[in-house]
């Protein structure tokens, strides 16, 4: 049996003629499998109690088991200290550095680069919440967050940008006070990321959360912010990060996590009467979850009313209330019980919730008003009012295909609402009249935001106050970095700009960007395709008619939306002549729900469709637009986005020079099939359940490390990792790089590299110099692979 870091293949070869040893070569048990289906025999008393589905699952279970290959388990250690399986990662990030070890100046260049392009001292819109302004700063060279306030009397404005100088010493505002130093915090700490920063109502505490692994578990302190002083803290209480305030200075409120990782309990405290070293053994416990579908979240209402406790898996949801202005309220109190594939979320004013549903089975979330009651399902009602030229009486938001409702958010006077329409984020403002018959839920006017470019990205920004007519979204498309607006809702069309983000050295008019769409292979389905460039860069394409170098990224899973948004940091990208795509493919939620969901979208057994579509539009950009060639194509995404690639270069691995797969979820059926892995039976809902006979053959045919093409040409690969990341296990991306190098065919497929972050989780490295410094390794590598590691930069940047 071969040690886990021997190697017996040739020498690779660069595209710099770098000759560097060969890569490890995990130790392959052909012998080893994993079983799907029921519980198979010979389990031992713990294994015997992990579920092999959902407690509500009415679907069969594989019966026989099914065993499945898997070679390269052992690479799995659930406590990160097996020195066999640490000496293989290490093996691993040596072979890329020394493979990648002649880029280090071109890292060091673009890492300059991406550096050069961002205001290092900046801060962001100072906030209102009574008699304070809150906002955070950076300074250059310090690589965290500062979260800082000041005294709204003393601030000369708090509509237009403060006439700050510039200088890391000077305040954004008079009289400010620097409430949490991250860079402090993150002292001596390999890694540092803040859960939760709130302060108390009074504004004399502040609580929050930091997570120092990357594992996404967090400690919580409480400051006293007249001395500056911790004054609570239990170093034995690990919460998920989240925490809400009471209705005064000695409660709080906060959620821990069971064995999975999932948030599961919410516990009420009192910080002037809880002990500080007994792991919250003097906390009350509010609500338990121990469905293993289902994870919770807490908030309070912007008015302050209610505590709002969240139980949702991802098809279905629950909410509770506690109202914090009674003190005789003890007892959270259900809003509407659970029902199979229901999903609701809410808020409050005026004594009536405002409710967002897909309830009757509607394709997306229809906006609802109720009685702030308990248990009051049967009293919702559709909301209508008037919109321009549609007349009294309309259903605004009716759960159609045409228009989603992704979120609402209430006011003293208003409810915003937050979605999509015409594939594009939407922002819509809801004005009501109180006194027309006394219904508080009366809409007066019905306005949608509009904006001028034809892509781009909006979004509500951070509101503290409930009584206020002032309305701040954040704004910015692939060209126009982010602009903080202040939106007058008596009066929609009275914007005012309160901060635009400096981007040093950019001029806008270089760039061009367009938003068209690409046919799918079923001939019908129209995929959403937002390209950014450089203006010469396709001036001189459209000329010469000569493939351009072309980067695709993509996503695809959860409902979540790619938005063509404005990054920096692609500007090293661009400026070397690439050309930037991201396919708004099926299993985000671009074009509603209908985009995610069965049986159109891309969820359970049409999950092919996400993969189908990044192809397509890959296909596309290469025979119908003729605008690249695989030799100068490369594709990228990220966690769910890693299998998204990985399915792809399956599909397709001749279709692309070089791939990035960062933390990428490429073990699809070895780890939906045991609950023992965090976060696994809520994935359930997501991708289905291949201990069962309805999923399993499906899911089998894309899960990418099952399905690599024996003998194929594959690009070049790189896949990142977090040896503590929750959400894709740092065995995914090794077990993936170790098969693909077993099947592929060495002689003509590019290198295969892994770069195991050992102190970072899922979301890479907490430090912002540090996080520029691994997009730099990403992008070296792949402009390496395309043959542009020596292309100069224009000099107009």
């Amino acid at each position: 049996m071969s040690s886990s870091s021997e190697a017996t293949t040739t020498p690779t070869t660069t595209t710099t003629t770098t000759v560097v040893p060969p890569p490890p070569l995990a130790h392959r048990d052909d012998d080893r499998v994993v079983y799907a289906g029921v519980a198979p025999e010979g389990w031992d008393n713990v294994e015997q109690q992990l579920p092999r589905q959902s407690a509500t699952s009415t679907e069969a279970l594989l019966d026989p088991v099914v065993a499945i290959s898997d070679p390269y388990g052992w690479l799995r250690d659930e406590t990160r200290t097996n020195p066999r399986v640490l000496d293989h990662l290490t093996a691993e990030n040596d072979y890329t550095t020394a493979l990648t070890q002649h880029l280090a100046p071109l890292r060091e260049t673009l890492y300059r680069e991406m550096v050069a392009s961002i205001q290092e001292t900046d801060y962001t819109t100072p906030r209102p919440d009574g008699d304070y302004l809150y906002y955070t700063r950076t300074i250059q060279g310090q690589s965290y967050t500062i979260y800082c306030r000041a005294p709204k009397a003393a601030a000369t404005t708090t509509t237009t940008e403060p006439s700050w100088d510039g200088q890391a010493d000077t305040p954004i505002l008079p009289g400010e006070q620097v409430i949490v130093n991250v860079n402090e915090l993150a002292e001596g700490q390999k890694y540092c990321s803040m859960g939760a920063v709130k302060h108390s109502p009074s504004h004399r505490l502040l609580a929050y959360s930091a997570d120092y692994t990357g594992g996404e578990t967090c400690l919580f302190y409480v400051k006293d912010l007249t001395t500056g002083e911790v004054v609570h803290h239990d170093a034995s209480l690990e919460i998920s990060g989240s925490l809400t305030w009471g209705a005064d200075d000695s409660t709080l409120f906060y959620l821990k996590l069971d064995a999975a990782h999932r948030p599961y309990q919410v516990y009420k405290r009192n910080i002037q009467t809880s002990g500080t070293d007994n792991n919250g053994a003097d906390d009350e416990l509010l609500l338990e979850e121990l469905d293993d579908l289902y994870w919770m979240g807490i908030s309070k209402t912007l008015d302050g009313r209610y505590l709002l406790v969240e139980t949702s898996s991802k098809e279905t949801s629950e909410f509770y209330y506690l109202d914090l202005h009674d003190p005789t309220a003890t007892a959270l109190q259900c809003i509407a019980p659970r029902r199979a594939k229901v999903l609701y979320d809410v808020d409050h004013r005026n004594g009536a919730w405002w409710i967002s549903s897909n309830v009757g089975n509607l394709p997306n979330m229809a906006l609802f008003t109720a009685p702030a009651v308990a248990n009051c399902a049967d009293q919702w009602k559709l909301v209508t009012g008037s919109s321009s030229g549609s007349g009294d009486g309309e259903v605004l938001f009716p759960g159609s295909y045409e228009r989603s409702l992704d979120h609402v958010t209430c006011f003293a006077n208003h409810v915003v609402a937050s979605g999509r329409e015409g594939g594009l984020p939407r922002v819509w403002v809801l004005s009501l009249n109180d006194e027309d018959d006394g219904d508080t839920t009366a809409v007066q006017s019905f306005d949608r935001l509009s904006f001028a470019e034809e892509a781009y990205d909006v979004g509500l920004g951070r509101h503290y106050e409930f009584d206020t007519t002032k309305l701040v979204v954040g704004y910015d498309s692939m060209v126009t970095p982010a602009q903080s607006l202040e939106i007058d809702m008596t009066d929609v069309t009275q914007r005012k700009v309160l901060k635009e983000k400096k981007v040093p050295g950019y001029d806008k008019a270089l760039y061009g960007t367009e938003r068209t769409t690409v046919t799918a292979r079923d001939g019908t389905t129209q995929i959403p395709v937002t390209l950014v460039y450089r203006n010469d860069v396709m001036e001189e394409h459209k000329a010469s008619g000569k493939p351009i170098p072309t980067h695709l990224y993509g996503y695809g899973s959860y409902g979540a939306c790619m938005e063509a948004d404005f990054r920096a940091t692609r500007l090293a990208l661009l400026n070397r002549g690439i050309v930037y795509v991201m396919a708004h493919i099926r299993g985000g939620g671009e074009m509603g729900r209908q985009w995610y969901e069965e049986p159109n979208g891309a969820k359970y057994l049409c999950k092919k469709n996400t993969f189908n579509d990044f192809v397509d539009v890959a296909k596309w950009l290469v025979d119908d637009r003729k605008m690249t060639s695989p030799e100068v194509f490369s594709c990228e995404g990220r966690s769910a986005g890693g299998l998204l690639i990985g399915a792809t270069i399956n599909q397709a691995p001749e279709l692309f020079k070089v791939a990035i797969l960062g933390v990428p979820f490429v073990d699809v059926v070895p780890t939906m099939i045991d609950a023992s892995i965090p976060l696994t039976t809520l994935e359930w809902e997501e991708w289905g359940n291949p201990n069962e006979v309805k999923y399993h053959q499906y899911m089998m045919e894309y899960s990418p490390t099952q399905n690599i093409v024996k003998g194929g040409k594959y690009p070049a690969c790189l896949l990142t990792g977090g040896l503590h990341d929750p959400r894709v296990q740092y065995w995914e991306p090794s077990k993936f790089a170790a098969a693909l190098r077993h099947e592929q065919n060495s002689e003509t497929s590019g290198p295969v590299c892994v770069k195991m972050d050992m102190s970072a989780g899922h979301f890479s490295a907490s430090d912002r110099y540090k996080y520029l410094k691994e997009l730099s390794f990403d992008f070296a590598f792949m402009l390496d692979q395309l043959g542009l590691a020596n292309v100069e930069v224009p000099a107009d940047n």
